[in-house]
Order: C-alpha cells, then structure tokens, then sequence
C-alpha cells in the first residue's frame, strides 16, 4: 500500500533541532558541572532549577545568569573549571531513546537538518562524534560562532544557508531560550518538555505544539511537519 504521506507538501523545508536537551540527554550533567564549577571557586552554588535555567545559552552568558554577580575576571576560570567537570561525565550521556530513527525519518522525507546550540563547536563536534548524528545533518550552528541564544544569527544564518524563510523554518528546543530564539526569526516552533524547562513557560511562547516524549514529537512531524 502506498504510503499517503508521500504526497502531502511539506510544511517545512529546514528543520532546526537543539542539542542539550532536546536531542542529548545531558540536562542533569550540565546541572552538575555548573554546581562543581562554582564549588571549586567557593562561590554560590544556583539551585538545580536555576543552573538548568541557563541551559541552551551560551556558555558565559549561561554562567553569568546562574552565577549573578561575580567579578568579570574570574568568568573565564568558572568556564574552565565547568568544561572540566562535563567532559569527565560526557562520554556516559546518550541520545534520548527514538532520537536516530526520528532523525532518519526526517532525512527520508528531505527536510533539511540543522543544529543550533549554545554549545561550543568543539563541544558540539564532540558530541556528533560520540552520537554518530554527524552525517544526518546539513548544517550546525554553535554560540561561539554567531550568537548566543536568544539572538536570532543562528537561524538567520541558516536560513540563508539553504534560501529557507521564516515560515517555512521550525525550531525544535527544550527551553524558553530556543523558543524565544524562534519567535526572533521570525520562525515556527515545537517544544518539548522532557529537558531543561518546564511545560508553562515553554507553553506562553506560543510553540505550534509542546511533545512531552520523542516518540510524541515524531508523530506530531509526521503528521504536520
């Protein structure tokens, strides 16, 4: 039988995913890696709510929204010792189950893929290593190239990238920050629940839909992506 999906016009022709989150089980490794990093400096440790906050910004941003007030000399040490503490824990963090094959089923359907992430590349390219994604994608975008979420470069520059616009663009993240990121684009956007932030603020931004599992995000492309 024919598969009827095969038909039907796609809604989106660039289909830009997270990382931290959304595609990368890493939300608690990162808590922990900001929470050690402030604790090697004896400096206020944030709460698990407030250091997963920051997650998707880039990395100084991320630390001087968890970490308020610190003297601006002193940042840098604090970035240092958190990649220390996360690239201790990285190799044992996985995708989150059904991610491969909702990537495959995209790529199937010849969306464009992208990445856009707060973190570095040479974090992101390690992780595309690990995880074996590398060849899924058409283009990645990391905070250290462009701008940290949520300015709007990354998605601009991979819309040009592909001559996609806005409204034929979704942003798919886990936080208020991807979203928000979206919304300055000019872009569509999906979130989901199961990373760093909860379903009311992910909900007020307005995303087209809020999937609480990969398997939920997969059906909600499949039917309108």
């Amino acid at each position: 039988m024919t598969d009827s999906t095969a038909f039907r016009p796609r809604q989106y022709d660039l289909i830009v995913f997270d990382w931290d989150g959304t595609l990368y089980d890493s939300t608690a490794l990162i808590v922990r890696a900001i929470q050690a990093a402030c604790r090697d400096l004896d400096v206020t440790v944030p709460s698990d709510e407030a250091a997963s906050y920051v997650i998707g910004l880039g990395l100084q941003d991320a630390l001087m929204h968890a970490v308020p007030g610190l003297s601006q000399d002193r940042y840098p040490e604090l970035g240092r010792r958190y990649r220390q503490h996360y690239f201790k824990g990285h190799e044992e963090v996985t995708l989150f189950t059904g991610v491969p094959e909702l990537l495959a089923e995209l790529r199937q359907r010849q969306h464009w893929l992208a990445v856009a992430t707060g973190k570095n590349r040479q974090g992101l390219n390690e992780a595309l290593r690990l995880s074996a994604l590398a060849p899924l994608f058409d283009a990645t975008r990391t905070a250290d190239e462009t701008r940290s979420k949520p300015h709007p470069q990354m998605l601009h520059e991979l819309m040009r990238e592909f001559g996609v616009e806005p409204e034929r663009t979704l942003m798919i993240g886990d936080t208020t920050h991807d979203l928000q990121l979206a919304a300055n684009a000019g872009a569509h956007s999906v979130a989901v629940t199961y990373g760093a932030h909860e379903h009311a603020p992910l909900r007020a931004l307005g995303p087209r839909h809020v999937a609480h599992s990969v398997a939920e995000l997969r059906a909600w492309l499949g039917a309108h992506a």
